[in-house]
C-alpha cells in the first residue's frame, strides 16, 4: 500500500497541551482512520504556538505560524478540528483560516494556487449546537484558499441542547461519529491519491 501520503490535523482547541481536549480526541480518531488507508499523520495543537493575528505568511516578531504552515505545505490532507463556542468555531480556528488567506496569492512553479492538490476535511465537537454552520464556514474558506473537499468530508458531535457534556467524557464513540469518520477518511484518501497522480491543470 502507498504510504507516501501525509496528513496534518490542526487542533483548534482553546486549551494548550497537555490539557484534555475533545477536539484533539476527534482529530486523532480521524488520523487513526486515515492510517488504515496508508496515510501517516500528526496533530498540531495550535494553542501551543504563538500565532499572531494577520493575513501574511509571517507576521514577524516571534510569530510561529510559519512552523505550522510548513507542516500544512508538506501534507496532502488537512484535518481542521475545532470546538463549538457560542455556536461558532473557536477563535483559534478562525485565526487559522485568516492566516491561510495569504495562500490565495501564493503559487507553485506552474502558476497554480499553492494549496491546489491538497484535501481538507473538518471535525467539530461541542456541548452545544452549531456544527453544520461551522462546517459550512470552514469548507467555504478552505475551498476559497484552494483546498479540495471530498464528498461527506466532515464529522461532528454535538451533545443535546441544554445538557452540557464533552465528547472526551463519552464512554465510547457514538456509531454515527465512527461511521462519518470512516467515510470522510476513505473519501479523503481516495481524493488525495487521485490528485497526487494527476494534479489540477496549470492556470
Amino acid at each position: 500500500m502507498d504510504t507516501s501520503l501525509k496528513a496534518v490535523a490542526l487542533v483548534c482547541s482553546l486549551k494548550a497541551s497537555p490539557a484534555e481536549s475533545s477536539s484533539d480526541l476527534i482529530a486523532r480518531q480521524v488520523l487513526d482512520e486515515l492510517a488504515t488507508h496508508g496515510i501517516d499523520g500528526e496533530t498540531v495543537r495550535v494553542a501551543d504556538y504563538d500565532v499572531r493575528p494577520g493575513v501574511e505568511d509571517d507576521m514577524g516578531d516571534g510569530d510561529q505560524w510559519p512552523q505550522i504552515l510548513e507542516k500544512i505545505t508538506a501534507a496532502d490532507v488537512l484535518v481542521l478540528a475545532t470546538p463549538t463556542w457560542v455556536g461558532h468555531m473557536s477563535s483559534i480556528a478562525q485565526r487559522v483560516l485568516e492566516r491561510l488567506d495569504a495562500q490565495l496569492s501564493a503559487t507553485d512553479e506552474q502558476g497554480r494556487p499553492a494549496m491546489f492538490g491538497k484535501v481538507a476535511v473538518s471535525a467539530v465537537v461541542g456541548n452545544e449546537d452549531g456544527a453544520h454552520k461551522i462546517v459550512a464556514d470552514t469548507f467555504q474558506g478552505l475551498n476559497d484558499i484552494g483546498f479540495t473537499i471530498p464528498a461527506q468530508g466532515c464529522t461532528y458531535w454535538n451533545n443535546e441542547a441544554m445538557n452540557p457534556k464533552n465528547y472526551a467524557d463519552l464512554e465510547e464513540t457514538p456509531s454515527a461519529v465512527s461511521s462519518t469518520i470512516a467515510t470522510l477518511s476513505a473519501n479523503a484518501a481516495h481524493l488525495a491519491r487521485l490528485l497526487r497522480a494527476e494534479q489540477y491543470p496549470p492556470v
